[in-house]
């Protein structure tokens, strides 16, 4: 067996690893990573935001068609869609990305090594099917191998009619009658996909709202909203078994009747990815949920060996793996490295977009804190009225004493886009008034964000 020594070994590519590799080489390290998929990018790349963005923008334009152009006065004839051509637009995307990449390993000097890595000894991780198993000796290990679906007992995956988000993504006809278990990200925004052509969506969801982690008065018109877009809900209920019987798959909850569909998309959260890495040869414990414990510079508790992204705490979030990557390697490098964990935003890309940043209501109430709140409907802005889409409102949460932003929650047109600014907002410590007086352009969305801050002092000027 070959025995090959780097200063930093990356396990997983995904985008907490494949970050995390280029800034340890930009910093001047000899850096190595281990990906099992010849494709770059890990499930995010491949089989997640990325692909499920691509068929979320293409079934939206379609549903915009159908039911939005006419106020615009366009009208159409006749309107049809090619799946076919949808998902080869979104493979390209895909295949545009990983390539990508591959493209920045070589540019940074990154050495790839195809196969999955297993931990033979601290600082030594072996590199297996390949033709001839490698060993790669390094100082610094990071594993970085993200998270996979989360089985349900009594969920009988085929991964055809009944599967994860992964089949979802690629299902060759839109089935007639679609059931959605989990009321998550994942759930809502494949679940609107579908809708949007024309499948009759039903979500099971075994908490009594959808978007657990979101601001609870956001995901509660949130849920309005996809109502009238067609989706139906039953929340509250547990689903005790999903299988194929026959033409249609039924689905069991615990005192309601059975649901028969065509097909079942499993999308009842992730679980870190940790099989198969020799953990236990190392003697590293995993912690309730089959996570790595690390400290707060993402350190296990062998020396040199590291933890980032979904096989660690915290919300599952590409962006939270890339800055936990990039903290990471500056740490090792340079002893400094840090990630505001109250600053990192999140989204979930249905129509109207959600997002959120900070703590939620319900959080500050929960830890006692004294807050106050602004908020700003797009109906009364003068862009999104001109867009045509004025669903929805801007919230800042911010320090009754201090007036610092503390939580800020979005639903509405490019709610994903707009969270940056209050994103910044928390990273830098600025109050609502800081917001309220900066300039905003006119006109644009982010005005909403500027009357939802002059909102917290009782002050909007369009409402």
């Amino acid at each position: 067996m070959t025995t090959i020594q780097h200063d930093l070994l990356v396990i997983g590519a995904g985008p907490g690893g494949y970050v995390a590799a280029i800034r340890a080489a930009q910093l001047g390290l000899n850096v190595a990573c281990i990906e099992k998929e010849k494709a770059l990018g890990g499930t995010c790349l491949r089989i997640g935001c990325i692909p499920s963005k691509a068929l979320l923008e293409s079934s939206e334009l379609y549903a915009e068609a159908n039911h939005g152009f006419e106020r615009h006065g366009l009208r159409f004839e006749k309107l049809h869609f090619d799946l076919a051509a949808m998902m080869k637009r979104k493979d390209d995307i895909v295949r545009g990305l990983t390539t990508g990449v591959d493209g920045l390993f070589k540019k940074n000097k990154v050495t790839r090594y195809l196969g999955t890595g297993r931990f033979t000894a601290p600082g030594r991780v072996v590199v297996e099917g390949t033709a001839e198993p490698t060993e790669v000796v390094a100082k610094h290990v990071i594993v970085a191998t993200g998270s996979v679906s989360a089985p349900l007992k009594g969920v009988e995956l085929d991964h055809d009619r009944i599967g994860t988000s992964t089949e979802a993504l690629a299902w060759p006809e839109v089935p007639e009658r679609l059931v959605v278990i989990g009321a998550g990200a994942i759930g809502l925004e494949l679940g609107s996909v579908w809708a949007r052509l024309g499948s009759k969506v039903t979500v099971l969801e075994y908490e009594g709202r959808i978007l657990i982690a979101n601001d609870g008065e956001i995901a509660a018109e949130a849920k309005k909203s996809l109502e009238k877009q067609g989706l139906k809900f039953q929340l509250g209920v547990r689903v005790t078994g999903a299988r194929v019987k026959g033409k249609v798959c039924v689905v069991e909850m615990e005192g309601k009747e059975p649901i028969e569909c065509d097909r079942v998309l499993l999308a009842a959260g992730r679980k870190a990815n940790t099989q198969g890495l020799g953990l236990e040869t190392l003697g590293l414990a995993l912690d309730e949920k089959g996570r790595i414990q690390v400290d707060d510079h993402f350190a296990t508790t062998i020396a040199g060996v590291y933890a980032i992204g979904d096989v660690i705490r915290g919300p599952m979030l590409a962006h939270k793996a890339e800055d936990e990557g990039v903290a990471c390697v500056e740490r090792i490098v340079t002893g400094h490295g840090h990630v505001n964990y109250d600053a990192i935003p999140n989204v979930v890309y249905t129509s109207p977009e959600v997002a959120g940043v900070g703590k939620t209501e319900e959080e500050l109430k929960a830890a006692g804190i004294e807050y106050r709140k602004g908020s700003f409907p797009f109906m009364a802005n003068g862009r999104a009225k001109a867009l045509g889409h004025t669903e929805g409102r801007v919230k800042i949460l911010a320090h009754a004493q201090t007036d610092r932003i503390l939580g800020a929650h979005i639903l509405g047109a490019r709610a994903g886009d707009l969270i940056a600014e209050l994103a910044l907002a928390i990273e830098c410590g600025a109050s609502s008034e800081d917001v309220a007086r900066t300039c905003h352009a006119h006109p644009t969305l982010p005005e909403v964000i500027k009357e939802a801050a002059l909102a917290v002092d009782g002050r909007p000027i369009h409402l």
